[in-house]
């Protein structure tokens, strides 16, 4: 791997209080960016959180469970009670969400300037702090490559036209997007997730990359399409499967040299070899991360080993292989 990269997260953390379809309850750390810092860190990246916690005991949790990973965590000294969500499992494993958010972010300047940014998720279309949020990348992306996730809440969208063009707004400032068949049909509804991620193409990024649950993944890229099949397992719960999905594509991106203003080229001529197993390495992180309980990505010895287990399977799907990488479902 290429010398270390410093990595920028921007978005909020948030304790998921998990309830499971036998009623009982179990807090776990969350959040989207809080989960793509935490997988970052994981795979052995010096990552950086910027975000908001409050100075209760969710904060604490949250904030120990990303700095004992290895995350450096930097808040904007708010005193606001951490963001919490309500995360019901059905019986199947699939959650749905209730949320109590709010995102207030203040400008802080970061302690060096990174090399890559990534955000996206509530943190970019929640008012007032989603406006800090479009600042900074704005001003970090001339020295620093930018991927964004729009991880879609139906519920905090707010109003669906203004929620679209905010979207849009990340995405033409973006070099990589992730975004599952899901999200798309909530921002577009009735087109075909790849109309759209061509279409965001055009709007600036150099890849787009679509989940499309038990179909695999898709990358969209300006010389054409990559696909790769979803990588079986058995799901014990999706929670953070998107998230683990962005971070183990962040992690192959910086494996190869894409990654960086230096990266940022080579990331537009990227091959379709290269994007394939940037996608494999994707899909794995998820898989692993869905066969255990909450937001919990591999360290870079359980991705190596999934890895090889999907190529001496021959990337056989799940039992279940619609539940198997549904990454858009129930990122945290």
């Amino acid at each position: 791997m290429p010398d270390p990269l410093d990595l920028l997260v921007i978005g909020e953390c948030v304790a998921d209080i998990v309830r499971s379809a036998d009623a009982s309850a179990r807090v776990h750390p969350g959040g989207s960016p809080a989960n793509v810092a935490y997988g970052l860190a994981r795979l052995g990246h010096a990552a950086t959180l910027l975000t908001q916690l409050g100075p209760d005991d969710h904060g604490r949790l949250i904030r120990s469970h990303l700095t004992d990973a290895g995350v450096a965590v930097r808040t904007d000294g708010s005193t606001a009670p951490t963001p919490t969500a309500v995360v019901t499992l059905d019986r199947e494993g699939r959650a749905a969400y209730a949320f109590e958010i709010g995102w207030t972010l203040a400008p802080v300047a970061p302690d060096r300037p990174p090399h890559h940014v990534h955000t996206g998720s509530i943190a970019a279309v929640t008012d007032p702090g989603a406006a800090t949020v479009l600042a900074a990348v704005e001003a970090l992306r001339t020295s620093a490559t930018v991927s964004y996730d729009p991880n879609v809440r139906p519920a905090l969208m707010g109003d669906h036209d203004t929620a679209v063009r905010r979207a849009e707004r990340c995405v033409a400032l973006s070099d990589v997007v992730r975004a599952s068949d899901e999200d798309l049909a909530w921002l577009y509804p009735g087109e075909e997730p790849e109309t759209v991620a061509r279409r965001w193409l055009d709007r600036g990024p150099a890849l787009v990359l679509v989940t499309l649950g038990g179909d695999g993944a898709l990358a969209v890229l300006p010389g054409g399409r990559v696909t790769v099949g979803a990588f079986g397992t058995e799901v014990v719960d999706t929670v953070g499967a998107g998230d683990a999905f962005m971070s183990g594509t962040l992690h192959a991106l910086a494996a190869h040299g894409l990654l960086g203003a230096g990266g940022r080229e080579r990331l537009r001529s990227a091959d379709r070899a290269t994007l394939a197993d940037v996608l494999r390495h994707a899909s794995a992180s998820a898989a692993v991360t869905v066969a255990r309980a909450g937001a919990n990505p591999p360290d870079a010895a359980e991705l190596s080993a999934a890895l090889a287990r999907g190529r001496a399977g021959g990337g056989a799907p799940a039992r279940d292989p619609r539940r198997a990488v549904r990454h858009g479902a129930a990122d945290g």
